[in-house]
């Protein structure tokens, strides 16, 4: 049995890092790194730059492992997803070995919209998990773009890009926040009366930012996204949708 502490690193910019973070890295035996393949090596080397940053304790282990892949073969898309983190749990273990402390680095925070807390109950209890939070690309998107989330007591709404073409905006708000969307999937909505706020690598130097009414900037985003898509091997964006009030 071991300790996970799971540490939210912002969108890879080490100035995301809070002192608790950086104290957290540094009390862990071992650090788990993923490698998710030559197409995004850019992933792994960021974490490693992040510790060449802030690793000073000499007894800590990085320990780099392969991150499986889905298996597109199964038709349901959440018993793919299971099967998935089923397998990712199996190489965390056979990758942490005897180590008592062990942390991993986390994209944004933890709790939004990532999976890495599913897979390590798979593993551990709850009272072995401690969670060190970090900045979320939706609160990386609102600083760049230096926007407000919400109008004035309005709520809104974080989903996903499947959800959006498939339910369209989200009723009963007048803000979505879209995330995990690869097929720029504001283009099945009828634009009139919306306005997005995009962004890609939000946080990082390789930030881009886009904004404007939806039927006008909509098509520059997709140019712009596969681009940088192309440039650097991977990309992550999120954007901001906002229509007007009835």
């Amino acid at each position: 049995m071991f300790d996970l502490t799971l540490i939210g690193i912002g969108t890879g910019n080490p100035d995301h890092l809070t002192l608790q973070a950086i104290k957290a890295i540094n009390a862990a035996e071992v650090i788990l790194i993923p490698r998710k393949g030559e197409g995004k090596a850019d992933l792994a080397e960021l974490r490693r730059a992040i510790l060449a940053q802030t690793l000073t304790n000499p007894q800590t282990r990085v320990v780099e492992f392969d991150l499986p892949t889905r298996n597109e073969a199964i038709p349901d898309y959440l018993a793919r997803v299971e099967d998935w983190h089923d397998r990712i749990a199996a190489v965390w273990s056979a990758a942490i070995g005897p180590a008592a402390s062990v942390a991993m680095l986390v994209w944004g925070d933890p709790s939004l919209y990532d999976s890495t807390l599913r897979i390590a109950a798979r593993l551990l209890p709850p009272e072995r998990i401690r969670v060190i939070p970090g900045i979320t690309s939706l609160q990386a998107l609102t600083a760049a773009h230096a926007i407000a989330l919400n109008d004035i007591g309005a709520p809104f709404v974080v989903t996903t890009g499947r959800r959006l073409r498939d339910e369209g905006f989200p009723p009963g708000v007048n803000t979505a926040v879209v995330m995990l969307d690869g097929e720029c999937s504001f283009q099945s909505l009828d634009p009139k009366g919306i306005s997005i706020w995009w962004g890609a690598y939000v946080g990082m130097k390789e930030q881009i930012i886009l904004s404007g009414d939806l039927a006008e900037t909509a098509p520059k985003i997709v140019r712009v996204r596969a681009e940088a898509r192309a440039a650097h091997g991977w990309i992550m964006d999120i954007y901001l949708l906002r229509r007007a009030l009835a």
